[in-house]
């Protein structure tokens, strides 16, 4: 599946569409296309750190069904979560039970795996498939065709062609920012991430929300056993200072409930955390001449949310669906897909204000003045 088609390598075909990143967004994208019969490439540039403990809500079942891939991409491997706990608004810890789910229960994902089992359905689908491969210098042609520049892992270079490209590159926004979209940034909220050691014995089935004057506390237990704690607050609060593990280590003691989960893991030896970017971002436009943007290049939400995966999959796959009514002849299939995107935003909105409302105990603290201040995350400031 990693190995560059011969077309390629030639330079021969030209693609329907070449879709740059191989996360949920991509490969729902290219699994869409490529069952609908256009010829797709699907580029996963492997790039970052890995993503671990992100939890997926049980009504993705019904997209990764619509897919056809539920199956075979929540098989063994993940770990079922059966719910969401909460100390937020007071220190008792309020219980959101997925028993009465009509989707079942959640999951708390190995990642890592779920996406190589997106891709490997992408490429079953009939999508070239190229892994640590990214797309580069893209130019859009008088004729109307792009043509990139796939860059592979041992540095070999090949010539792409496509008549469109969905960007599903993350938050960069690589293929739209350079095309002219502009980037909107609502806040600069900031995740601090740590994983700790093994703990066999440890078996809770639901995650765990705990916030505090400058923010808030994230945990759930991971495949692996392993267990994935994280605290959210904005850049620019003190807070926010990296300090080191010892600090982190502190901080995390004094939770009433976090530190009950994470004590058998153990915290003698805890490493620093890693920092990664949590805010809420989205482009002033998703579509412009021969492109489509999906998942977080689109719209990134708050990670209290529980949207992320749900989005990147939602949107994909409708970009997936735009594009080929658009291959058909509509025009106006762009268009219906940025109004999804919006109606999306907008629905985030309503349900972001609405969490950050609850929690009344620190209103004088900047991390929550801002949120409840500010009705409209989604309309932030715009950035390239």
């Amino acid at each position: 599946m990693s190995t560059v088609p011969t077309v390629v390598a030639r330079g021969h075909r030209v693609y329907d569409v070449v879709v740059a990143g191989g996360g949920p967004a991509g490969c729902a994208a290219a699994l869409t296309l490529a069952r609908a019969g256009r010829t797709v490439l699907l580029a996963d540039a492997g790039t970052g750190p890995p993503k671990a403990g992100e939890a997926l809500v049980p009504v993705a079942r019904l997209l990764l069904a619509d897919l056809g891939v539920a199956e075979a991409v929540l098989g063994d491997g993940h770990l079922p979560c059966y719910g969401n706990l909460s100390a937020w608004g007071s220190d008792a810890l309020h219980a959101v039970d997925f028993i009465n789910d009509p989707y079942g229960h959640g999951w708390h994902l190995d990642r890592p795996l779920f996406d190589r089992r997106l891709r490997t359905a992408a490429g079953a689908a009939g999508a070239d498939v190229v892994e640590r491969a990214c797309v580069r210098r893209p130019v859009r042609r008088p004729d109307g065709i792009w043509r990139f520049a796939l860059r592979c892992a041992d540095g070999e270079e090949h010539v792409v062609q496509a008549r469109y490209v969905v960007d599903a590159t993350g938050r960069r926004a690589a293929i739209a920012v350079p095309a002219g979209a502009r980037r909107h940034t609502a806040d600069r909220l900031t995740a601090f991430h740590v994983c700790l050691d093994p703990a066999p014995a440890a078996n809770d089935g639901c995650s765990l929300v705990e916030s505090d004057p400058h923010g808030w506390w994230y945990t759930a237990l991971l495949p692996s056993r392993r267990r994935l704690v994280s605290y959210f607050t904005d850049a620019d609060l003190p807070i926010a200072v990296p300090r080191g593990a010892e600090d982190f280590r502190r901080r995390l003691l004094r939770t009433r409930h976090i530190s009950h989960r994470a004590r058998p893991h153990g915290l003698a030896a805890l490493q620093r955390p890693r920092r990664a970017p949590a805010h809420t971002t989205h482009l002033d436009r998703v579509h412009g001449d021969g492109w489509v943007a999906a998942g977080d290049a689109a719209a990134a939400f708050d990670p209290v949310s529980s949207q992320g995966i749900i989005t990147a999959l939602y949107t994909g796959l409708s970009a997936g669906q735009a594009l080929d009514a658009r291959l058909r002849g509509d025009s106006t299939a762009f268009d219906d897909y940025a109004a999804k995107v919006t109606a999306a935003g907008t629905a985030y909105e309503h349900g972001h204000r609405t969490v950050h409302t609850q929690e009344t105990r620190w209103s004088g603290h900047p991390f929550w003045s801002r949120r409840q201040a500010n009705p409209h995350p989604m309309k932030g400031d715009a950035s390239r």
